[in-house]
Protein backbone atom coordinates (compact mmCIF):
# COMPACT_ATOMS: atom_id res chain seq x y z
CA UNK A 1 0.00 0.00 0.00
CA UNK A 2 1.44 3.31 -0.32
CA UNK A 3 1.20 6.52 1.54
CA UNK A 4 0.25 8.76 -0.57
CA UNK A 5 -3.86 10.57 -1.18
CA UNK A 6 -5.32 10.39 -4.00
CA UNK A 7 -7.05 8.56 -6.99
CA UNK A 8 -6.46 7.07 -10.59
CA UNK A 9 -9.08 5.36 -13.26
CA UNK A 10 -9.63 1.68 -13.34
CA UNK A 11 -9.55 -0.32 -16.91
CA UNK A 12 -13.19 0.16 -16.30
CA UNK A 13 -13.44 3.85 -16.13
CA UNK A 14 -13.78 4.26 -12.69
CA UNK A 15 -12.31 6.12 -9.83
CA UNK A 16 -10.59 4.40 -7.25
CA UNK A 17 -8.59 5.33 -4.19
CA UNK A 18 -4.85 4.60 -3.93
CA UNK A 19 -5.50 3.80 -0.57
CA UNK A 20 -8.00 1.54 -1.21
CA UNK A 21 -8.13 0.16 -4.48
CA UNK A 22 -9.37 -2.95 -4.03
CA UNK A 23 -8.65 -6.83 -5.99
CA UNK A 24 -6.14 -7.75 -3.64
CA UNK A 25 -3.56 -5.53 -5.88
CA UNK A 26 -0.99 -3.86 -4.32
CA UNK A 27 -0.10 0.09 -5.53
CA UNK A 28 2.42 1.93 -6.19
CA UNK A 29 2.26 5.47 -6.40
CA UNK A 30 5.48 7.39 -8.37
CA UNK A 31 4.56 11.17 -7.57
CA UNK A 32 7.41 13.06 -9.95
CA UNK A 33 5.95 11.25 -12.76
CA UNK A 34 2.23 10.93 -11.16
CA UNK A 35 2.34 7.10 -11.97
CA UNK A 36 -0.01 4.41 -10.66
CA UNK A 37 0.86 1.05 -11.16
CA UNK A 38 -0.91 -2.16 -8.99
CA UNK A 39 0.45 -5.65 -9.06
CA UNK A 40 -0.92 -8.70 -8.35
CA UNK A 41 -0.01 -10.89 -5.33
CA UNK A 42 2.98 -12.81 -7.43
CA UNK A 43 4.09 -9.26 -8.51
CA UNK A 44 2.87 -9.45 -11.95
CA UNK A 45 2.06 -5.48 -13.17
CA UNK A 46 -2.04 -5.62 -13.42
CA UNK A 47 -2.91 -2.09 -14.32
CA UNK A 48 -1.04 1.53 -15.12
CA UNK A 49 -2.84 4.97 -14.87
CA UNK A 50 -2.21 8.18 -14.28
CA UNK A 51 -2.26 9.67 -10.27
CA UNK A 52 -4.45 12.49 -9.97
CA UNK A 53 -4.34 14.26 -6.38
CA UNK A 54 -7.87 14.97 -5.99
CA UNK A 55 -11.80 14.36 -7.78
CA UNK A 56 -11.29 17.31 -9.05
CA UNK A 57 -8.05 17.22 -10.97
CA UNK A 58 -10.10 14.25 -12.51
CA UNK A 59 -12.59 16.27 -13.70
CA UNK A 60 -10.51 18.93 -15.01
CA UNK A 61 -8.90 16.92 -17.20
CA UNK A 62 -12.45 16.27 -18.55
CA UNK A 63 -12.81 12.55 -17.27
CA UNK A 64 -16.54 11.56 -15.94
CA UNK A 65 -15.75 8.40 -13.62
CA UNK A 66 -17.55 7.45 -10.52
CA UNK A 67 -15.74 7.19 -7.71
CA UNK A 68 -15.96 3.35 -6.08
CA UNK A 69 -14.58 1.75 -3.01
CA UNK A 70 -12.10 -0.99 -3.06
CA UNK A 71 -14.96 -3.68 -2.26
CA UNK A 72 -16.11 -3.12 -6.22
CA UNK A 73 -14.90 -5.86 -8.21
CA UNK A 74 -12.19 -5.35 -11.12
CA UNK A 75 -13.64 -6.56 -14.15
CA UNK A 76 -16.30 -6.37 -16.81
CA UNK A 77 -20.19 -6.68 -15.22
CA UNK A 78 -20.46 -10.13 -16.95
CA UNK A 79 -17.26 -11.08 -15.31
CA UNK A 80 -18.67 -10.86 -11.83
Amino acid sequence: MTSETGYFIDWNGNARSVQDAGGNFTVEVDMPSKYVALYSKSGTLMHEATFYRTLEDIAKKGITAELVPGSHPWGMRNEW
